[in-house]
């Protein structure tokens, strides 16, 4: 066979392999796929999130991008504050560390949020249960473009 032709078959064969060997169930999609699996619940997905991701990117100068967003509407029963942040912090792997859990007594109100180093930019994930709904985001910011924001805001009297 001639080279032309054994290239592409290479390279087809290439990614397959390391599609293959991809980690699955990790990040965004496994933190989404587990809540699914062990609440028994549907996850709405923003369709077109890319676009939406990209946009943002734009609108806010770079501050924001790779965003990724699931929504879990009418979301039965208790959670348990532990399991589900045991569960999280698995799913998402190592790097990411959490800022932030808040919850109620009743379990009807979670929040948790988590950080990542990644470069210049930090990796947010946020996990907010609210009665009844129940929301995953995770986004790229860049922690300069967020102080300047906190700033300008922080300048306001509120009081007005």
């Amino acid at each position: 066979m001639k080279l032309w032709l054994w290239l592409p078959l290479c390279m087809v064969v290439a990614v397959v392999t390391l599609m293959a060997m991809a980690p699955r169930g990790n990040g965004f999609e496994g933190v989404v796929n587990s809540i699914q699996s062990q609440y028994h619940v549907h996850a709405t997905q923003i369709p077109m999130m890319g676009l939406v991701s990209i946009m943002a990117l734009g609108a806010t100068h770079g501050g924001v991008g790779d965003v990724h967003v699931a929504q879990f509407e009418h979301f039965r029963g208790p959670v348990d504050g532990d399991q589900l942040n045991r569960m999280v912090q698995e799913k998402l792997g190592q790097g990411w560390d959490r800022m932030i859990r808040e919850k109620n007594g009743s379990g009807r109100e979670l929040t948790l949020i988590f950080s990542r180093p990644e470069g210049r930019r930090m990796g947010l994930f946020v996990v907010d249960l609210n009665g009844h709904e129940l929301d995953v985001v995770q986004v790229s910011v860049d922690p300069d473009h967020l102080n300047e924001s906190i700033t300008r805001y922080d300048h306001h009297d509120l009081s007005d």
